[in-house]
């Protein structure tokens, strides 16, 4: 695991660019966010995790991990998609998972390259692969790859940290790129501070958005 990496030229950039941004960083203080660096395995636990909690995700992975010990393309081929069931996931996840290690093994999908890409470039590729998303392939860019400007659009946490810190009802795709282009080019910085905001890191900061009928 690699703590994702930022020092005083990022945390200067944003506090200049956003006073409101910056005033909250200096009551959070510096955060640490840890992230495997293997991209592979990193993309398999990625999968693994959709729509179930952090607390299943871990029990899977740590069955796959005591079962197969290094998470490896050729590892997870060895199982059957029924073995990969046995860990506790769905056959469609199974499914995923070996087509992710078929595609690396055989070189359609080739994991050390990707290093080497725009961010653009290897959204596009991670994506097209059989149950990743945008997000997914965002968090693998940010977490494991250490991209310094990843924002993602689609992260329900992220709205909502703009919300409670700008005061906003909702945040428009406009005011999301005027926000994006100003934080960048490090906008994952910007994502660590806003993720931290979601999660209640400032006393006062309430989120805005309308409530619905369930929440009321």
């Amino acid at each position: 695991m690699a703590i994702f990496e930022y020092g005083d030229v990022e945390i200067r950039h944003l506090k200049d660019r956003d006073k409101k941004l910056g005033a909250a960083i200096d009551k959070i203080g510096p955060i640490q966010r840890a992230g495997s660096q293997d991209l592979f395995a990193a993309l398999v636990r990625s999968i693994v995790g959709q729509q179930i909690s952090t607390k299943a995700q871990a029990t899977i992975w740590q069955r796959m991990q005591d079962a197969l010990g290094t998470v490896t393309p050729h590892r997870i081929l060895a199982c059957t998609e029924a073995d990969l069931q046995q860990f506790g996931f769905s056959f469609r996840k199974a499914a995923y998972i070996r087509g992710a290690a078929e595609r690396a093994a055989d070189g359609r999908l080739d994991i050390d390259s990707l290093r080497l890409k725009p961010d653009a470039e290897i959204c596009r590729e991670l994506s097209a692969l059989s149950g990743v998303g945008i997000w997914t392939a965002e968090m693998l860019m940010l977490f494991s790859m250490q991209r310094q400007d990843i924002l993602s659009y689609g992260d329900l946490a992220i709205h909502r940290g703009m919300r409670m810190l700008y005061r906003r009802t909702e945040i428009s795709r406009e005011l999301f790129e005027k926000f994006r282009r100003r934080y960048s080019p490090y906008g994952s910085v910007a994502s660590l501070y806003l993720w931290e905001i979601a999660g209640g890191a400032i006393a006062g900061l309430k989120d805005c958005a309308p409530k619905t009928k369930t929440e009321k």
